[in-house]
């Protein structure tokens, strides 16, 4: 586990955050609130909204006895409607991200970043972040352990 990493909080302007990713070459930085509470992740993964078509466009629908269906999820229009527009760490975010506690085993911390495709994970102690669990450190500690 890494214990100085680079936090930003909620409130800080988007900005601050791509500084952070850049100046210190890293794929993601955890979102800490003043209590030390891990609220959130920004990975290079938010900044970037994926189309096809390069653009923002209304989900798909149809229309049915005077009604709209709408063929796509809206929560996910919602979200990048949200990241597109975003001024603050809060609006881009991914939040609650999944999280380790300090004392997992590395076998757990490697089924749950395979399992949710992650790079690093944020390591919370009763609520608390207190460092960062990468999948190269994982790799590293199970290497150690053959």
């Amino acid at each position: 586990m890494e214990t100085d990493v680079p936090t930003v909080e909620p409130d800080q302007p988007v900005e601050d955050a791509i500084r952070l990713l850049r100046e210190n070459d890293i794929p993601g930085v955890p979102v800490v609130n003043e209590g030390g509470r891990c609220v959130g992740i920004i990975t290079d993964n938010d900044l970037v909204i994926p189309d096809d078509q390069g653009d923002l466009h209304l989900p798909h629908y149809i229309q049915l006895f005077g009604g709209v269906i709408y063929l796509e999820p809206l929560k996910r229009f919602e979200d990048r409607v949200r990241k597109a527009f975003a001024s603050t760490v809060a609006d881009m975010m991914t939040k609650d991200p999944i999280t380790v506690a300090p004392d997992a085993d590395v076998a757990e911390a490697a089924r749950l970043i395979a399992r949710h495709r992650h790079n690093r994970l944020p390591v919370v102690e009763h609520g608390r972040f207190v460092g960062v669990v990468t999948r190269l450190g994982v790799l590293e500690a199970l290497h150690g352990e053959a």
